[in-house]
């Protein structure tokens, strides 16, 4: 039996037993006696529902909104398989209910839609959205990604993020930078290039240039070539905000004397050649799942002084999004944010990034299945695992949003503490 048909029996076996899926709903009240029966229905449960009607604040007092998250999909950008469709992506929803609960306590709940355009989508979940704390859209194509994301946060008066694209930039950003500082370079000073224009390629290129990289050394490659105002962007509405005509136009182009490749495109398109020409000491995301833009051990035998990661977990400095959106949503819920502004994503990536400059407790050590963690060229990003980054990466969001003036009431007192 090949190491393919064994992970597709186990996955298999993993979702179907002992019982089919990966979450539940769990009851947080008693309910054995005609007692309880009667707060937790009938007639109990007027007073509440009173009290709602008077002020709707009072959902955060008197039901779970507070602590939940709505995961929502229509399945047309399901991780790296396409468009399947929304029953298809539900596995992976309810995957990210898993993680949500495991690591920062949130109840998530998954809702796959179905339908024939993007206003029927975007109208389905602004009529739901108020029954949850916030809202998670997952796995869902550019460019209609974009449009999506933008008029839910217009309409719903609850938080929405886009995972694939600002949790991916989030984590990839706080890489990219401490790799960058052990390579002794500054962001400001280097030539970049983002191989992808879709949800995470954007997203990514908008929050290195919000942390300091020069537009006039930036360069965006998509199919087609550089981002140029020479050359059609092909109805990507995202697309023009990155034109430089600053001279390449190819990747092979773009890609000589570059101090930052970053990829999250798709398998192979980085050359042996390409990755010879980019500058001394640079820095390489090969972000493409599961196989990346280029070959690890490739760039490791022709350019040792190269710090790369990928998105897989059987190399270093793997870019994995558990390491942000739990804890991300659980700052922003914790002091009812109305939003996740510019500030909450830095304050995340700023968090991620110095958790990986303090020295690792022994059992992330251990539950990493490595004899040492420690940070340099192999070591730029935490570890998923590590259980610091519940309190380190929340009450940065949580302040963040205080001090931006859109969190709704104060700092828990001792937060975090």
């Amino acid at each position: 039996m090949d190491q393919n048909t064994k992970l597709h029996d186990a996955a298999c076996a993993y979702h179907e037993f002992p019982k089919p899926g990966k979450i539940g709903v769990v009851v947080t009240k008693p309910a054995e006696t005609s007692s309880d029966l009667t707060l937790a229905y009938s007639p109990g449960v007027a007073e509440p529902v009173r009290e709602i009607a008077k002020d709707p604040a009072n959902a955060y007092r008197f039901t779970g909104k507070g602590n939940s998250v709505a995961i929502i999909s229509n399945g047309t950008a399901i991780l790296g398989l396409g468009n399947l469709g929304p029953l298809a992506s539900k596995p992976v929803m309810e995957g990210k209910a898993l993680l949500f609960n495991r690591f920062a306590g949130i109840d998530a709940f998954d809702i796959e839609v179905k339908h024939d355009t993007v206003d029927e989508f975007i109208k389905t979940v602004e009529c739901i959205a108020d029954t949850f704390g916030g809202i998670n859209l997952e796995d869902i194509k550019a460019p209609e990604c974009f449009e999506i994301e933008r008029e839910l946060i217009k309409r719903c008066k609850v938080p929405v993020f886009h995972d694939d694209q600002h949790g991916t930039a989030i984590v990839t950003c706080a890489g990219v930078l401490n790799a960058l500082e052990l390579q002794g370079k500054k962001i400001e000073d280097c030539k970049v290039v983002c191989v992808g224009a879709g949800a995470a390629g954007v997203a990514c290129s908008n929050l290195l240039l919000a942390s300091g990289a020069d537009k006039s050394k930036f360069f965006m490659v998509d199919r087609h070539g550089v981002i140029r105002s020479d050359r059609p962007q092909y109805n990507n509405g995202e697309k023009p905000n990155f034109i430089n005509d600053a001279g390449p136009k190819t990747l092979s182009e773009a890609l000589k004397d570059a101090d930052v490749l970053l990829g999250v495109s798709g398998p192979g398109l980085v050359s042996e050649e390409d990755v010879k020409n980019l500058a001394p000491k640079a820095v390489l995301f090969a972000c493409s799942n599961p196989d990346p833009e280029v070959d690890p051990e490739l760039v490791a035998r022709v350019r040792p002084d190269i710090i790369m990661g990928t998105g897989r977990s059987d190399y270093p400095n793997q870019i994995n999004n558990v390491l942000c959106f739990p804890f991300l949503f659980r700052g922003t819920l914790d002091v009812r944010a109305t939003c996740i502004n510019i500030e909450m994503k830095k304050a995340a990536m700023h968090a991620i990034r110095m958790l990986a400059q303090e020295p690792v407790p022994a059992e992330v050590v251990k539950a990493a299945q490595v004899d040492k963690l420690e940070f340099g060229p192999d070591y730029v990003i935490p570890k998923p695992m590590d259980p610091r980054l519940l309190k380190k990466v929340s009450k940065a969001v949580a302040q963040a949003a205080v001090d931006s003036g859109v969190a709704t009431i104060p700092m828990p007192e001792n937060y975090m503490e």
